[in-house]
């Protein structure tokens, strides 16, 4: 059961704030909203993503990091991130594997080994479908894979399905 409209806020898109607002979960619990970082260095599919929120109704606060290294200084709450009120850990990172600088298998190892995010929910989202990358994913104890859905309804499902997902589990804090 979702708050009314009126009291959830919305998404506005590109950089949001992880305001306290929240839901009340399947028990009963007011939850805050699903804050979600996503690593991905291809604008198209940060836009595709927003669309699919929106498209789904779903109201999460979105922030995006441009490549592995704005990824981890995110997380590490450095430079333009330090101010922790306005950049607050994520309790979701969608992690694209082919960036430049960085890429995603470094950032989930690096995530995996740092006290504070260890055990933050790492979904892998790539285009690729190679067994090799599916499998080194998993033993870098990413928690899922996904290979990138091609088409944005099937985008739409998978941000609602998240989102369904986030109302029944108890995350961890990190940090």
């Amino acid at each position: 059961m979702r708050l009314p409209a009126g009291r959830r806020g919305g998404y506005r898109g590109g950089i949001a704030d992880f305001g306290p607002i929240g839901y009340i979960s399947a028990k009963g619990m007011v939850k805050a909203r699903l804050r979600i970082l996503i690593a991905e260095d291809n604008p198209d599919d940060i836009f595709f993503l927003e669309q699919a929120i929106k498209k789904a109704g779903v109201d999460c606060a979105l922030v995006s990091a441009a490549d592995g290294i704005q990824a981890v200084a995110y997380l590490k709450g450095e430079g333009e991130f330090k101010d922790r009120a306005g950049h607050p850990l994520p309790d979701v990172l969608l992690l694209d594997l082919n960036m430049p600088g960085m890429n995603g298998f470094e950032v989930l190892e690096w995530v995996r080994k740092d006290p504070r995010c260890c055990r933050l929910v790492v979904h892998v989202m790539s285009a690729s479908s190679r067994e090799s990358d599916i499998q080194k994913a998993y033993e870098l104890r990413a928690n899922s894979y996904v290979i990138k859905p091609s088409r944005i309804e099937e985008l739409v499902r998978f941000v609602s399905a998240l989102d369904q997902w986030h109302q029944f589990v108890a995350l961890p804090h990190c940090e």
